[in-house]
């Protein structure tokens, strides 16, 4: 499967992932990857506005794809977070598999379309709280 970095269809959103073949629902379409860190790290990390990637599996075990650019999965977009356009919707979720995370399709996907995957209630509450705030740094 070839996935494409390409600009978001979502305003504000940078870039997006895409696929250029179709995926089948239920399949694993990449690994989520980046340095493996603990979650007292990462809350030092967040002080130091150097978060927004970081995928929580438990508190020994997190993901952050923030330093790590070349890992592509970093780069699927929510689609019902802040940049909402009507008609399109989430399409993959995440799964955790023992020590790895993937996204997985959700539906039948086709070639050419952006993947994108539920970031969580909880994460868009915590950047709408820090935009409120004036906490926010957009990367």
């Amino acid at each position: 499967m070839a996935l494409k970095i390409k600009n978001s269809k979502l305003p504000n959103a940078g870039k997006g992932l895409f696929t250029d073949k179709p995926i089948k629902k239920d399949t694993k379409i990449i690994e989520y990857k980046g340095e493996i860190i603990n979650w007292k790290e990462y809350e030092k990390r967040v002080l130091e506005h150097k978060d927004g990637y970081l995928l929580y599996i438990n508190k020994q075990r997190c993901i952050d794809a923030y330093a790590t650019p070349k890992y592509k999965a970093r780069y699927a977009n929510d689609a019902e977070g802040i940049s909402r356009i009507k008609g399109i919707k989430n399409n993959a979720s995440y799964e955790i598999h023992g020590d790895q995370a993937y996204i997985v399709a959700e539906r039948d996907i086709n070639a050419g379309e952006e993947v994108f995957v539920g970031y969580s209630k909880e994460y868009w509450d915590c950047i709408r709280y820090n935009i409120k705030h004036k906490l926010y740094k957009k990367n």
